[in-house]
Order: structure tokens, then sequence, then C-alpha cells
């Protein structure tokens, strides 16, 4: 894979690192502020999950169709289009005066991510193809996409706080700018490595697919799970999916993704355990954020400041996980990082009612912090890893898919889980009993997660640590393995660099 000559490869990473930052720092930036916007906007209890959901949904549903864009068009072009998109419908979602106007422009951005975030993932694979710099153009992507997630609820509380809940909007404007100018800069330009259109059809189906099954879990708190308004909405869902499937394999000319990636064992793993840590994590942030607020009575300052801890431990896990990747296999860190975080989150579950910081969150937010860490940067090279080069944008897509539809499932069904736990009671206990479970089914996720890791993805040594522009024959077996061509069994690998 060779590099335009006007490729700038330290402006690329930090152009990348702004793009990661701020679509984390999004996904958990008004966790904090969420009962500030329900009194200033007028949201009820069930409506106001859906300024989460209204992005992580439309983000998750469309990442396909915007890795196929920025394979056929240009990742450059994609990734400034999704940059210009964001950081207006950031802007709108701070102006809003009414749920509507905020959920709408949340939808948006979650339009702009999902043009943004797999156009930078394939610019980041494509700048750094192997070796130790692609070690560490990932695991600064993985610190990064770390500290925006955790950094979100930081800064989510001090602008609650001491400006104003709007504020956790506008924050995305000045980012979406500094990254525009240094994509601009920094990223080559690159001719599209696809033709035809991008399948609209599929995105459109997926996504509302999607939607329907979130919604008809999220509607369980009015509408029981057995009750036909439920049945028939669940099952328009999984029609819907099944007809995005029968679409992809039969009748689109450009599929949204071509289901025979997942024939590839690396792909299929990752996106199975990002899934799995995506509802998860999802879940936490909104859990624990509220456990501190509502049961303890923190304010929205200090309930940020309290997530500094949790913020560290995920840079340093990110940090530990580069030190260890140029030794360990990533499936090793996957299942040492992924059984980690399932240790915090069970720890997590013992919150109590008449807890503090120290003795309920302190401890497993260090230990499910450096777990998370650990496992980011090693999932997202083994997602694209032995991918056809004009693939690559498209195993972006799907990687960051699975986790967005995944932080939404998760939320809806752990989130509803929790509903019914706490009842109509609106009591510190009541509210604690319902955190405590929807954190303790969470480890039980990750606990699935590793279960993906170890069973199926292979066994590999550690990563090929190639020259720049050399490519090892170990690494090329690997490849032609994972692809499910002729080659040596014993060589077989998941990852290779």
């Amino acid at each position: 894979m060779t590099k335009s000559p006007t490729a700038r490869p330290g402006l690329t990473l930090a152009a990348v690192a702004v793009v990661q930052f701020m679509v984390s720092l999004d996904l958990s930036v008004v966790n904090v502020g969420l009962p500030e916007i329900a009194e200033g906007l007028g949201f009820g209890a069930a409506g106001l999950t859906w300024v989460i959901h209204a992005y992580a949904l439309t983000f998750g549903g469309l990442l396909l169709l915007g890795g196929r864009a920025a394979d056929r068009y240009g990742r450059k072009r994609v990734l400034l289009l999704g940059l210009c998109l964001f950081g207006l419908a950031s802007l709108a979602g701070g102006l809003a005066q009414a749920p509507g106007h905020l959920v709408a422009a949340r939808a948006v951005q979650g339009v702009g991510a999902a043009a943004l975030a797999p156009a930078a993932l394939a610019v980041l694979a494509e700048t750094f193809p192997e070796g130790r710099a692609r070690v560490r153009a990932f695991g600064v992507w993985s610190a990064m996409n770390a500290a925006g997630g955790a950094m979100g609820v930081l800064l989510g509380g001090l602008l609650t706080e001491y400006a104003d809940w709007r504020w956790v909007m506008f924050v995305n404007v000045p980012m979406a700018a500094c990254a525009l100018a240094l994509a601009w800069r920094g990223v080559a330009d690159s001719a599209p490595l696809s033709r035809g259109r991008p399948d609209v059809p599929g995105a459109v189906l997926v996504t509302a697919g999607t939607t329907l099954l979130v919604f008809g879990i999220v509607r369980t708190d009015r509408y029981a799970w057995g009750s036909p308004v439920t049945l028939a909405t669940l099952a328009a869902a999984v029609v819907l999916l099944a007809v995005f499937v029968h679409v992809e394999r039969t009748t689109a000319r450009e599929p949204l993704v071509r289901l025979g990636l997942f024939a590839n064992r690396a792909v299929a793993g990752a996106n199975a355990y990002n899934l799995l840590v995506g509802a998860a994590m999802a879940a936490s942030f909104y859990f624990v954020s509220l456990y501190l607020q509502q049961v303890l009575g923190n304010g929205p300052a200090l309930t940020g400041v309290m997530f500094l801890p949790f913020a560290l431990a995920v840079i340093a896990g990110s940090v530990l996980a580069i030190a260890l990747g140029y030794r360990v296999a990533p499936r090793t860190l996957l299942v040492a990082g992924g059984t980690l975080t399932a240790s915090g989150f069970a720890w997590f579950g013992l919150i109590s009612a008449d807890g503090a910081f120290v003795t309920d969150v302190l401890g497993p937010s260090v230990v499910a912090g450096a777990g998370f860490g650990i496992c980011l940067g090693p999932v997202v090279s083994t997602a694209t890893a032995g991918v056809a080069a004009h693939e690559v944008g498209t195993a972006s897509g799907l990687l960051n898919s699975s986790r967005q539809i995944g932080a939404s499932l998760g939320l809806a069904v752990l989130g509803t889980a929790a509903q019914h736990r706490t009842g109509e009671a609106v009591t510190p206990e009541a509210l604690d009993a319902g955190y405590a479970l929807g954190l303790r089914l969470g480890a039980g996720l990750l606990a699935a997660a590793v279960l993906v890791a170890l069973l199926v993805l292979r066994r590999t040594g550690p990563p090929v640590c190639a020259e720049p522009g050399e490519r090892s024959e170990r690494a090329e077996r690997g490849e032609r393995a994972e692809r499910g061509e002729p080659g040596d069994d014993r060589d077989a690998v998941s990852v290779v660099d």
C-alpha cells in the first residue's frame, strides 16, 4: 500500500486523534448533564434516553454506509464532509429550544460521525500499514478514544455546573474546526478504491431495524414484554434486519457490507467482542453518573471530577497496551483487558445507597478503566488485519458500528432491567438497586466478550514489526489464512501487525 507523497503522517495522526477524541467525548459528555437537560427542555424520563439513543443509533446504523462512501468517494473528502456536518449539528443542538430539536440535532451529529469516523480510521490504517509505527498509531488512537469517552463525563460536569448544559454541545464546534484544519493539511488525497454507488437501501434497513429494536425494548416501561405493541415492534425490527441480510446477499450491486467478510475470524470475533464491550461501557457511564448524582447527592461538577480516576486508568491501560503490543499477541490483551474490566464491573455491582465515592466507586473505576484501556487498541488492529485495501473503510465502519449499536442496545436492555428493578419508587435505596443490577449485568456482557476472544479469535504470536515498506513472509501467510486461501495452517494468525 503506497502513501501519497503529499501525506504528512504526523498531521494525519493528529487529525485522527482529535476526531476520535471528539466522537468518543460526544458519547459521554451529555451523561452528567441529563438532569439539567431534562429540566431545561422538559424531557420526560423515557424521552430523555433518546438524547443518547438518537446519536448512537444513527451513528451505528450509518457507519457501514460511511465506510463504503469513504472507499467510493475518497477518504479525505468524506472525512472533511463529516466534520462539517458534525460541527454544524453540534451548534444546532446547543441552540435547541425543545426536546425534538435536541434529539434531531443529536441524530444529525450521528450522521456526521458515521461519515468521519470510518474515514479517519481507514486513513490511519492506510498511512501506517504495519510495523512499530502502526502499533504506535493505533495506540495513540485507542488512548484518544479512551480519553474522549472518559473525559467527556468530567468536562460535561464542569460545563453543566459552571456554564450551561448547552455547552456540552457547543464544545464540539472548536474541536471539529481544529480537526478540519489538520485533516485539510495533513491527510493525503486518495483515489476512490471501489466503484458503484453505496448501498443506501441497506443503510436505511439496518438503521430502521436497530431503531425499532431499541424502541421496542425501551417502551417495555409502558407495555409489557408480552403485549401486542411490544411483540409487533420487535417483530417488525426482526423483519427489517432479515430483509437487510437478504438485500446484502442477493440484490445489492455494492453491498453495504460483504457478508463474506465475516468469514475472516478476526473480523467476526473483533466485532462481536466490540459489540459486547460497547453495550457494557455505555450503560456503565449512564448508571455510575446517575448513582453519583441521584443516590450520593453530588453536583454535576463534582461528579465529573469523580470520573477522573477512571479516565486516567483508561489512558494508563492504553499506554500499557502499546508497550505490551510489541511482545504480546492481541488476543491475549483482549482476554486480559476484558477480564479486568468485568472484574471492575462486578465490583461496581456492590454499590450501596449509603455508600461513598472512596469505598464504592474509586476502586472499581481504576480496575475497569485500566482493563478497558488495554483492549481498545488490539480490537481495532484485529478488526482491520488481513482485510483487502478496498475494504479497509468498510471494516473500519463495521467495527465502529458494532460498538455504537452495542451501546444503544446495551443501554436499552440494561436500562430497562434497572428500571424494572427500581419500579415506581424514587428513593435512594430503590435507585441504587436498579443501578447495581445494571452494572452486574454489564459484568456478564464483558465475561461473554472474553469468551468470544478465547473461542473465536485464533492463537497468535507477538505482532510482526517489519520495517516500513516491507512485508514479512509470515504476515503474508497470515493474511492468506484469514481470507481462506491455501497455506500452512501452522502459520495461520488473526492479527499480523
